[in-house]
């Protein structure tokens, strides 16, 4: 407990005094971001989500999460390593000023697939921290037109208590939801522009 505090005891010190670059956050991206998550933010690799659009202080956790080792995704383990909390806040914001937009292979909308993850958002109450439209907020992040196979991914890990934050809601809203319904809500979400 002790750590999250910290983290978030450093996050709520961080974002108010620091003058973040983004510019500089573009170079940053460039030698190290843009292979994986793309020139400009969309994702075209299995797995890897996209960061146009999502928010500075979204990104800016995530990736104090990796640098710090709490939250371990081996391929960000290296990519986190040594960066300086500036060097996070520039990337996080560039990252937020590049328009969202959908990964070139996304498929095609299945209808049926579609309702079932529209119905699946109300009972579990998506739209309270996501936004209505999904866009994200503050340090929840944006999930319309995400990856719809990292969406899969990361309702999973959510669902096991695999994936470590903040904050423990997820992995109270997933408990419990079926394979099947993580898939019709990913497509949902992946779906919304």
């Amino acid at each position: 407990m002790r750590v999250w505090a910290w983290v978030a005891a450093f996050c709520a010190a961080a974002f108010p005094a620091a003058a973040k670059d983004a510019a500089r956050g573009a170079q940053l991206a460039a030698a190290n971001c843009v292979a994986c998550h793309g020139e400009a933010g969309v994702s075209r690799l299995a797995g890897v989500p996209s960061l146009a659009g999502q928010s500075a202080e979204f990104v800016t956790l995530q990736m104090i999460l990796f640098r710090e080792g709490l939250r371990q995704v081996p391929a960000m383990a290296g990519a986190a390593a040594g960066l300086q909390d500036n060097d996070i806040e520039d990337l996080a914001a560039f990252f937020a000023a590049l328009p969202p937009g959908v990964p070139e292979d996304r498929g095609a909308r299945n209808a049926a697939l579609y309702a079932a993850g529209q119905a699946m958002s109300g009972p579990r109450n998506c739209g309270v921290c996501h936004m209505p439209d999904y866009r994200g907020q503050n340090q929840v992040p944006r999930l319309a037109g995400q990856r719809e196979d990292y969406l899969v991914h990361a309702l999973l890990e959510y669902r096991g208590g695999l994936r470590v934050g903040t904050d423990t809601s997820m992995s109270a809203v997933m408990h419990g939801v079926t394979d099947a319904d993580i898939a019709a809500l990913a497509h949902y979400l992946s779906q919304r522009d």
